[in-house]
């Protein structure tokens, strides 16, 4: 089951060049890292192979790998042009010196949650930590715990590691745990829970997720690339929340963990988190220069970063 994007598993996703045509757009060899499985949350990436999107930007795009690749690390090495990260990790990466730029946000709410039993009866994050507590299952060293731990009073909760998996919640009425909106609760309602999600986001920590990065160094020197490759991510996009049917099939054939019907309802879930009032403005993976401030500030507080960061520094708008 998905667990964090920022500590989540990586597929190596690479592109590779084919010839354009003269007085068309130049052809590149990129390649992106995402920090996943072929799961709803890459729809738009797989549509943009499928229906050819990248091609017609001069990027032809191969989908190969599997989980474990350290995706900042392997930035830094010039292994890959891009990768998938969540914004927080972004700004610790560049505060330990990583030269990481964001430069499309796929999630504008954070898809993170913590998932409930509904026959406990309460409505929200601050009702359940108020609560009678039980156990919660979450990876401890993730950025949202921390602030989790930092908001609320969870001394009635026993803390346990998440296991990536579902059972423990189904066999234990007063288990809480950590989720991905377009995976672990879809799964428990299809084995007969009644499941409640509660966002992380609701708690005022709310990242950007599955953000395509790259380098500063690739956006100062080949701003035309990265402008094509954005371009291409949100031609893919709109595809696939208008018609996610063929692209499931895709990644459910390279994916069969994750059947049909999930892919299906994940692809519906996510999409209030992907296409907002701020993307129909200004475009699906636009960025605020707020929201990366206010990040900041609250990683600070966090005790997470050693610097406080330029938030104009960190993404780069095209």
């Amino acid at each position: 089951m998905r667990g964090s994007p920022i500590v989540g598993l990586a597929v190596l996703l690479c592109l590779v060049t084919a010839a354009c045509s003269r007085g068309g757009p130049p052809a590149g060899r990129v390649a992106l890292a995402l920090n996943w499985k072929p799961e709803p949350e890459f729809g738009g990436l797989f549509e943009a192979q499928r229906t050819g999107a990248f091609r017609r930007q001069g990027l032809d795009v191969e989908i190969t790998g599997g989980p474990g690749a350290p995706i900042v690390q392997m930035l830094a090495a010039g292994q890959m042009a891009y990768g998938i990260a969540a914004a927080d990790e972004v700004l610790v990466a560049r505060d330990r010196g990583a030269d990481i730029v964001a430069v499309y946000a796929t999630y504008q709410t954070n898809p993170q949650g913590i998932m409930v039993h509904a026959s406990r009866g309460v409505n929200s994050l601050d009702e359940l930590f108020a609560g009678e507590g039980g156990t919660l299952a979450v990876e401890p060293g993730l950025a949202y715990v921390k602030w989790l731990r930092k908001r609320y009073d969870l001394s009635r909760f026993q803390i346990v590691p998440y296991g990536f998996s579902i059972a423990p919640f189904l066999a234990e009425p007063r288990m809480a745990q950590q989720v991905f909106v377009t995976a672990e609760p879809i799964a428990a309602r299809r084995q007969g829970a009644e499941p409640k999600v509660f966002l992380i986001a609701d708690s005022g920590f709310d990242p950007y997720a599955a953000v395509v990065i790259t380098t500063t160094q690739r956006v100062r020197e080949r701003p035309d690339e990265v402008s094509r490759f954005v371009t291409a991510l949100r031609e893919g996009w709109r595809g696939y929340l208008e018609d996610p049917g063929p692209t499931n099939r895709e990644m459910h054939a390279r994916n069969p963990e994750m059947d049909a019907e999930t892919f299906a309802l994940g692809a519906v879930a996510q999409q209030p988190l992907i296409e907002d009032e701020f993307t129909r403005a200004h475009g699906l993976g636009a960025m605020s220069l707020e929201r990366w401030r206010v990040l900041g500030e609250q990683l600070q507080e966090l005790e997470l970063l050693d610097q406080e960061p330029v938030a104009a520094d960190c993404f780069a708008a095209f």
